[in-house]
Parts: C-alpha cells; structure tokens; sequence
C-alpha cells in the first residue's frame, strides 16, 4: 500500500527532514504539507496548505480525508513560555488536530515528534518533559491502527 502523508511543521528542522525523506521515497504517493507559514518548495508529489490556526480546522477539514499516515513535527521551543501557552500549543493543538485526522481518516499511522528527556508519566518537575509526555499518553489512547511517539535528542 502507497502511503499518503499529512506533514506539519515543515518549515522546522525536524519537519524539512520529514518531508525531504518522503518525497524522495518511491512508497511515499503523496504529502499534504500542512503549515503556519509558506514552504516554498514545489514537488510533483507535494500539496501545500497555508493554515494557521490549528485549533480551527473547518477551513481545511474536508481537505484531510484519504491519508493513512500523519508526521506530526509542528512545535515551539518552551523557553519563556509560561505552561498554560505551552500546554495550549503542545497538548490541546495536537490532540485536536490529531481528533479532526482520526474522524476522516480511521486507519490512520500517527507519528509525534516529542523530545528526548520527555517524562513518560506526565508528573514530574520540568514543565516541558511533563507537558510532553501528557500530549504522547494522550495520543496513545486514541484509536490510531498505530502510533509511534519520536523522541530526537542531540
């Protein structure tokens, strides 16, 4: 089976990488490309949608049906941020996002690029690494065929 692709966050680093490696990959047919921002790169495989509010997806909900896969790389570095910001953009985007995707898409891989150092109870001191790893134990509740919850470091 060809693999039909949601990406968001591919203006960041992670996500640039994501979508390089998909468009480069003969199982990849196609990558929608959703972003705050444009991209700016143009592939026969490519679809790209300017969105920027996430947490309102009825623009572009009719647009998010027919995938099985969806790399979820959109993020914000916590410095300076207070935790219900973090939590807002971190936890609620991404569950709401990920909701809207499993209405239309019920067989559907879910990746989420989490952290390394991500608390995996969602209990401890480290506002970030808590926040996290609520967002991935709530991710790994939802009827998903699979999820797979990426954890980078340096």
């Amino acid at each position: 089976m060809k693999i039909r692709a949601i990406l968001t966050g591919a203006t960041g680093m992670v996500g640039e990488g994501v979508l390089h490696e998909c468009l480069n990959d003969p199982d990849v047919e196609q990558v929608l490309s959703i972003n705050r921002k444009p991209y700016g790169v143009t592939h026969p495989k490519l679809r790209e949608i300017v969105h920027r509010d996430f947490q309102d997806l009825s623009a572009i909900q009719d647009q998010l049906a027919g995938y099985n896969a969806c790399f979820f790389c959109l993020g914000v570095s916590s410095v300076g941020m207070k935790e219900p910001e973090y939590r807002r953009i971190t936890f609620d985007l991404t569950l709401h996002f990920a909701t809207a995707l499993l209405q239309r898409n019920p067989d559907l891989t879910f990746c989420f690029v989490s952290g390394a150092g991500t608390d995996g109870t969602g209990q401890g001191k480290v506002m970030w690494a808590r926040v996290k790893g609520q967002t991935e134990n709530a991710l790994l509740q939802l009827p998903f065929k699979q999820a797979y919850m990426f954890r980078p470091g340096f």
